[in-house]
């Protein structure tokens, strides 16, 4: 039996374990992912080996070494060999810098999302989605739009789709829709919103509102309380949703307009101090997003963000981004 067919046997055995994660085994998968991904992963070892972080010392989660995001900008990061069914990748403005995914299996990561966005609402069958981001054929390689385009697809209605470019057309389907027995979704990054809300007053009550962030390099910057306050105004709504994933990520969390995000159960955050990356930060603490998402195990299933953020009992809330940290992800899908 060859490397090849070991590591991916062993990747498709721990996808099929995922949804049998919970709060008691989640801390010993951890580390059996850690060590798993320290044998498999080159790049990753020798960051870990350089830090001082073997399997050997590693004893908790607090104590494993995060890949900073920007790696995937350019070193290929995966765990095992294998060949890959997709790439995803980050949006840029000079198309230099951009961070890149590769997966070894499209429907996973499709499936996995779909299980969690069902975790927090329901049967995507149960929704129209009306997305004001570009459709998959003008943004190919981004997770996010693939994911959209999965959940429109789920849709035989045919009502549901993308409107970015057609604010008209979008009004017009939001007044048809008030009468369907079916629940309305409205998804965009943040300054599509926001371009739709100084338009033109409308009355969303009958829908969710589902921001994905992304507003700098486009727009200037809003803080995210003052925005959803503004959108809840123009929309008529009571509160703002919003959904926190990445290219570098194969899950995702989300807000049901309360401000804190919550995860699937393979998924956690870890606020970390900002000078010291082994220094967890109390809860209501200010600090660095590090991320556990352990449907990476064929890439790297932690992540060090350059996200600024807090976590308590509730959840963890994000607030902004660390200085000099590039513009990526969802606020430059559109051209």
């Amino acid at each position: 039996m060859n490397h090849y067919t070991t590591t991916l046997r062993e990747i498709t055995r721990f996808i099929e374990r995922l949804p049998a994660i919970n709060a008691f085994n989640f801390e010993d998968i951890v580390l059996s992912v850690f060590d798993f991904q320290y044998k498999n992963n080159h790049l990753y070892r020798s960051y870990a080996q350089a830090l001082g972080k073997v399997p050997d010392k590693v004893k908790s989660v607090d104590q494993i070494p995060f890949l900073p995001i920007r790696f995937f900008k350019n070193h290929h990061v995966i765990s095992g060999i294998w060949t890959e069914q997709a790439q995803f990748t980050s949006s840029s403005t000079s198309g230099e810098g951009v961070s890149t995914h590769a997966v070894p299996n499209l429907r996973f990561y499709l499936e996995n999302a779909k299980s969690i966005f069902e975790q927090f609402y329901g049967s995507t069958q149960d929704y129209h989605f009306l997305a004001l981001l570009p459709s998959y054929a003008e943004r190919q390689g981004s997770s996010l739009i693939a994911m959209i385009d999965r959940f429109i697809g789920e849709d035989e209605s045919g009502h549901s789709g993308y409107y970015l470019h057609n604010h008209d057309e979008l009004i017009e389907k939001i007044h048809l829709l008030r009468t369907s027995n079916k629940k309305t979704i409205l998804w965009g990054v943040s300054f599509a919103l926001l371009d739709l809300a100084e338009k033109q007053e409308l009355d969303l009550s009958t829908c969710i509102v589902i921001e994905t962030g992304g507003m700098k390099g486009r727009r200037k910057e809003w803080v995210r309380e003052e925005l959803h306050r503004y959108l809840c105004q123009r929309f008529n709504v009571q509160g703002i949703h919003s959904e926190y994933g990445m290219t570098e990520l194969l899950s995702q969390a989300y807000s049901k307009g309360q401000g804190y995000f919550q995860c699937p159960p393979w998924m956690k955050v870890i606020v970390r101090d900002i000078n010291d990356p082994f220094s967890v930060v109390q809860e209501g603490r200010i600090g660095a997003i590090n991320v556990v998402d352990l449907a990476n195990i064929h890439s790297c299933a932690f992540i060090e963000t350059e996200d600024i953020g807090r976590a308590n009992g509730a959840g963890f809330e994000v607030l902004g981004r660390m200085d000099n940290s590039d513009v990526r992800g969802c606020n430059l899908l559109v051209g």
